[in-house]
């Protein structure tokens, strides 16, 4: 039996091996500085400010998305921003990509949000053909920036 619903805190440990295995498809297999606790303070503590949904098949995590809500101040509301979304290579082509990303954009209906966006590595091109095939569009005009390790600490600290 498939089913997909909210995570749970008994989940986190499968969605960390997840977030590892996505690490490593994303050829940044040692990237992962997350922890079981961390994670589970971030999504169940008393200020979550991440989500998390999953698709179980036969009580079997098989693939999960986290997400944030994000804000556009031309909009004046919400959105989605999507952080991962990752399916075991195993039950991939089952729909589960598709339906976590539905109740993502079901979500955002039902709360009057603006949009759901996500970044995909240029190279992804299994990605990136299936999010076109469900109406996505990349924002071609836009580039990702990022402030980080000592960059972001010496910034943060000058004056």
């Amino acid at each position: 039996m498939t089913t997909l619903r909210r995570a749970t805190p008994d989940d986190v440990p499968a969605i960390l091996e997840l977030i590892h295995d996505l690490a490593v498809y994303e050829r940044e297999p040692d990237a992962v500085k997350n922890t079981v606790p961390v994670l589970t303070e971030q999504l169940f503590g008393e200020t979550p400010a991440i989500f998390a949904h999953v698709v179980e098949e036969d009580g079997d995590v098989m693939g999960f998305a986290l997400w944030f809500l994000n804000y556009s101040t031309w909009e004046g509301t919400h959105g989605i921003y999507l952080e991962d979304l990752y399916v075991r290579p195993e039950a991939r082509g089952r729909g589960y990509g598709k339906a976590l990303l539905r109740e993502l954009a079901r979500t955002a209906v039902e709360r009057g949000y603006a949009r759901v966006e996500w970044s995909v590595l240029k190279w992804n091109e299994p990605s990136i053909g299936f999010y076109q095939s469900i109406g996505a569009q990349p924002m071609d005009e836009w580039d990702t920036f990022r402030l980080t390790g000592s960059n972001l600490a010496l910034f943060g600290t000058s004056q």
